[in-house]
């Protein structure tokens, strides 16, 4: 991870004790004037895309997951060894914690664009990771908030950039309401990671 990520990762997850590997620093997406306003070279992303009503599959943030992609795939990247390559599908991740929201990324994806849950990418790594957090509101989640806020499941989908992760979810799951302490805290993840992607844009 290049030191941006690595510095949200090790603040949310690892009371600050988790460093960057030496030489991660050289990496980073190399944008053209045309990229994606929401893109940036490395760090954190939080993007807030409006919807009601989705519970394990959101078309509008399908569309703007498959903006994003479209951008990346125009965008170079540089490597810890200093070397650029042109990015294509096999240097973005796309997870979603739904099977159904999965799917559909997969069907306005391009063919061969590795989409799945964050499970199918424990232990891999792409140069930009995309992630659709998909359900509207908290009073929405199917699975209990447990599921959708997991800190484990947020820590390994960021984890996976290289460069960039940009976290795409309905403003309305920062509000959610929490009926214990442990709740709390995982809604302050998913809280924190808009704090720290706003800051870093400040």
């Amino acid at each position: 991870m290049h030191p941006d990520v690595c510095r949200f990762v090790s603040d949310a997850f690892y009371d600050g004790r988790l460093m960057p590997e030496a030489g991660n620093e050289q990496q980073g997406l190399v944008l053209d004037p045309n990229a994606d306003a929401a893109l940036t070279a490395t760090g954190l992303r939080f993007i807030t895309v409006e919807h009601e009503g989705c519970t394990q599959k959101s078309e509008v943030e399908a569309e703007r997951v498959r903006q994003l992609y479209h951008s990346l795939l125009a965008q170079r990247w540089t490597d810890r060894d200093g070397q650029v390559h042109p990015i294509g599908v096999d240097d973005i991740l796309v997870v979603s914690p739904y099977n159904m929201q999965v799917n559909l990324l997969k069907s306005v994806l391009p063919a061969g664009s590795r989409v799945g849950t964050v499970d199918k990418f424990q232990g891999q790594q792409a140069a930009a990771v995309l992630v659709s957090m998909t359900t509207s509101t908290a009073e929405d989640v199917s699975r209990g908030l447990e599921f959708l806020y997991s800190r484990n499941r947020l820590n390994v989908a960021i984890s996976r950039a290289r460069c960039l992760a940009v976290v795409v979810a309905s403003p309305r799951l920062l509000e959610a309401p929490c009926n214990s302490i442990e709740q709390m805290k995982l809604v302050n993840t998913l809280c924190f990671a808009k704090a720290y992607a706003e800051a870093a844009q400040s």
